[in-house]
């Protein structure tokens, strides 16, 4: 059956897919610029998701849905398991959101120009001044229920364990008093791990959980939200992928 699989992706899914993907780019960025990155910069999106997920015959079950309210602004921080975590949050969690991304990604043939057009955050460390700016940009796009999707650990698995948690996500949340809602990815590690070359057919979970209100501001509210996110994304991995291994390219 993986023989079957791999020729059906490289045959029929992957050609398709990269058509799929140039046609997203492309109405995300000219509907963005006739007006409206709102609606632009998540519908094709999250359409462009579900489909890459059918098409790859890839089953997604999700739970917790019910948490979170349609018209409040959540920073949502999942743990970030391989390449179709995207896939998975894009097309299945639920929620209009704006990514914060490394600024690498921009570089990304149609893909990193059609999240500038949607508006989605690249983050730049190069200095304060411009780390400052990315929080200005956060703050604006916050706003009638938009959310913000941040990866804490800042870079893939490569063992499907979980690295420490970086404080960015949480000092944002922290300085506009936003709930953070933890998610738990489950299965994209074995579709595609880090140092993997071919897709495999496997199930995804994605587990949304209940909202960390903020339970004062400074210092130790973040660390404190950072230890409840963290505990709450791990409980719902299998036993196998609990407890931290530290990521060497964090």
């Amino acid at each position: 059956m993986k023989i079957l699989y791999y020729i059906y992706q490289i045959c029929f899914a992957l050609p398709i897919l990269l058509v799929l993907t140039i046609l997203t780019a492309l109405v995300t960025i000219i509907g963005s610029l006739i007006g409206g990155a709102h609606i632009w910069g998540y519908y094709p999106g999250k359409i462009w998701s579900q489909l890459i997920c059918v098409f790859l015959l890839l089953p997604v079950k999700v739970r917790g849905r019910e948490k979170i309210h349609k018209h409040t602004s959540y920073v949502f921080v999942p743990n970030h398991q391989g390449a179709f975590d995207i896939f998975l949050i894009y097309g299945f969690l639920g929620r209009n959101f704006k990514w914060m991304m490394k600024k690498s990604l921009r570089k990304i043939p149609f893909v990193g120009k059609a999240c500038e057009s949607a508006g989605h955050i690249f983050v730049d460390r190069s200095g304060p001044k411009k780390v400052l700016e990315t929080i200005r940009q956060a703050k604006a796009s916050l706003k009638n229920g938009v959310s913000l999707v941040v990866f804490p650990e800042g870079a893939r698995t490569f063992t499907g364990h979980m690295g420490y948690f970086k404080k960015g996500a949480f000092q944002l949340a922290d300085e506009l008093q936003l709930e953070v809602v933890p998610v738990t990815i489950d299965g994209s590690f074995q579709i595609l791990p880090r140092t993997g070359k071919w897709i495999h057919r496997h199930r995804m979970i994605l587990t949304i959980h209940d909202p960390i209100p903020p339970k004062g501001q400074g210092i130790e509210n973040i660390k404190a939200t950072m230890a409840e996110a963290y505990a709450a994304v791990e409980s719902a991995l299998p036993e196998e992928y609990k407890g931290m291994v530290v990521n060497e390219d964090q």
